[in-house]
C-alpha cells in the first residue's frame, strides 16, 4: 500500500481541480502573483464568486482595489459546484419571518430576487459564456414532506407574489426525472443551473476590465492593524489598504478567529458521467432542468450541453477527501438511478464550501474597515456574487441592504472555532440517518 497521504482539502494547487468544468474552460484570466510593496483603498481577500463580485463593483464606483487568491481565480468551491442557481435564502421565508419580523423578511425575499437579478445583468453586461439554463426542481424524497411542500409554494405564491414556483405532484415528478425515488417537489421557473468556474472567471475579466488588480497565488499570511491602515502581507508582497474584506468562504485559515467561530468548512464531491447521448439524457431528466432534493445531505444533479451527467452528493466533514471520489459520488447516484448501473464515471472531484448555524450567509463587518461575507451554506451560485456587490456599497457608504443582511441571526457554532467539529460531525451524522429512516 502506498505511503502517501492524500492531500489537504484547503491546500493551494497549481491548477483547477480535474473536474469536468476544468476541462470545458473558455479560458484563464492572467493574474499575476503579488510581488513587493502595494497601496490600495480596499483589499480583497478570496477570488472566488463573493470576491471577484466585491472587486468588480468597487471598481466599477472608481475605487482602487487589489484582490489576493492563494491559488488560481475560481480555484474553490465558485469553480467546483453544482452549478444550481436556488431563488431565495437558504431558509424559507417563514423561519425568516420568525427569526426577523414579516417586514425585514419580505425585504430579504426582495433582496433575493434582486441576486437573481444581478446574475442576468452580469452575464448580459459582460457576455460570459456561462451556459446557463432556466428551470429547478426541489424533489421530496419523503411522502410527508409532501404538505409541507405545498404550503411553502402556497406561501410564496399568495404572500410574496412568486407565481414562478408551483407545486409539482408524484405523477408529475416522476415524470420530470426518471426515478421512483420522489413522491412530489416544487418546480421553480427562476432557478436553473450553469458553468460555475466559467462564471466566475467572466466575472474576474469584468473586474480587470474596470482596473481592478487581480493575484493568483497570493496566499495571505497575516492582516493586520498599521496605523490608519491595514498591513495585508502575503508570501512575496504586502499591501497597505484602508479597508480589507474577507471572502474566503470555506478556506479562510486562521485569518479570523471571529469568522471561524461562526463559518464551518464542510466537504461535498461531485461526479460526471461519460455521454449519455442526446436521447438518453432527455429520457433521464426532462426539459434539462436541475434537481436538488429534500435529503439533509442533499442529492444534485443535472446534464451538461454534452449531455453528461453530472452529480453532486455525499459530504466528509475533516480535511481529507475519499480516495476514489468517483467511487464514492457513484453509490449516491445509484440511489436515485439505479437503472445508471452500466454508466463509467469520467470525472470526479471534491471541493470545500461553508456552513453556518443557521445555513444564512455571515455577512459582518467584523471591525472597523473589516468586512465578511461567507457561509452560502450551498446557494453561494446566485448570493455570493451578489453579497460582494452589498459588500462594494457598503464600503461606498450605502449600507442599507447590506445591514439587512447583517442583521440575519447568525450565532457562533457551540463551542466556537476550537469545538465546531465534534458538535458539527455529531449533528451532520443524526440528519444523515434520519435521511435513511
Amino acid at each position: 500500500m502506498s505511503s502517501q497521504k492524500r492531500p489537504h482539502a484547503l491546500d493551494p494547487g497549481k491548477e483547477h481541480a480535474p473536474s469536468w468544468y476544468a476541462a470545458t474552460l473558455n479560458e484563464r484570466v492572467a493574474a499575476p502573483t503579488l510581488e513587493g510593496e502595494s497601496r490600495a483603498q480596499v483589499a480583497v481577500i478570496g477570488g472566488g464568486f463573493a470576491g471577484l463580485s466585491t472587486a468588480l463593483h468597487l471598481a466599477r464606483r472608481g475605487v482602487e482595489v487589489v484582490l489576493l487568491e492563494q491559488s488560481l481565480l475560481g480555484w474553490g468551491a465558485s469553480g467546483r459546484n453544482g452549478g444550481q442557481v436556488h431563488v431565495g435564502l437558504r431558509r424559507d421565508q417563514e423561519w425568516l419571518e420568525r427569526q426577523v419580523g414579516e417586514a425585514a423578511a419580505r425585504r430579504l425575499w426582495e433582496l433575493a430576487l434582486e441576486a437573481r437579478a444581478h446574475l442576468d445583468q452580469l452575464i448580459r453586461d459582460y457576455s460570459i459564456r456561462c451556459d446557463f439554463r432556466g428551470g429547478l426542481l426541489h424533489a421530496d424524497h419523503k411522502r410527508r414532506y409532501t404538505e409541507d411542500t405545498r404550503r411553502h409554494v402556497e406561501h410564496l405564491r399568495e404572500r410574496y407574489g412568486y407565481t414562478r414556483l408551483r407545486f409539482v405532484d408524484r405523477d408529475e415528478v416522476r415524470s420530470m426525472v426518471a426515478t421512483d425515488d420522489y413522491h412530489s417537489g416544487s418546480f421553480d421557473e427562476g432557478g436553473g443551473h450553469l458553468h460555475p468556474l466559467n462564471y466566475a472567471l467572466g466575472i474576474a475579466r469584468a473586474a480587470q476590465s474596470h482596473g481592478a488588480r487581480l493575484h493568483e497565488r497570493s496566499g495571505v499570511t497575516q492582516i493586520a492593524r498599521a496605523g490608519a491602515e491595514w498591513s495585508v502581507r502575503t508570501g512575496a508582497g504586502r499591501v497597505r489598504a484602508a479597508q480589507v474584506v474577507l471572502a474566503c468562504n470555506g478556506y479562510l485559515r486562521g485569518l479570523s478567529r471571529e469568522v471561524e467561530r461562526h463559518v464551518m468548512p464542510i466537504n461535498n464531491f461531485i461526479a460526471v458521467t461519460e455521454p449519455l447521448g442526446e436521447a438518453r439524457a432527455g429520457e433521464l431528466i426532462r426539459g434539462g432542468i436541475a434537481v436538488s432534493d429534500s435529503r439533509f445531505v442533499v442529492n444534485y444533479y443535472r446534464m451538461t450541453p454534452d449531455h453528461r451527467l453530472l452529480f453532486g452528493g455525499g459530504e466528509t466533514y475533516g480535511y481529507r477527501f475519499p480516495a476514489d471520489i468517483r467511487a464514492f459520488v457513484r453509490r449516491h447516484a445509484l440511489q436515485v438511478f439505479p437503472q445508471l448501473a452500466d454508466l463509467r464515471f469520467e470525472y470526479g472531484w471534491g471541493g470545500t464550501l461553508a456552513i453556518t448555524p443557521t445555513r444564512m450567509p455571515f455577512v459582518r463587518e467584523i471591525e472597523p474597515g473589516l468586512y465578511n461575507a461567507s457561509g452560502f451554506s450551498g446557494l453561494g451560485v446566485l448570493l455570493a456574487p451578489y453579497c460582494g456587490k452589498l459588500l462594494a456599497d457598503a464600503i461606498a457608504g450605502e449600507r442599507a441592504d447590506f445591514e439587512r443582511f447583517a442583521r440575519v441571526p447568525v450565532p457562533a457554532f457551540p463551542g466556537g472555532a476550537a469545538l465546531r467539529w465534534p458538535t458539527l460531525v455529531a449533528a451532520m451524522s443524526w440528519y444523515a440517518l434520519r435521511d435513511r429512516l
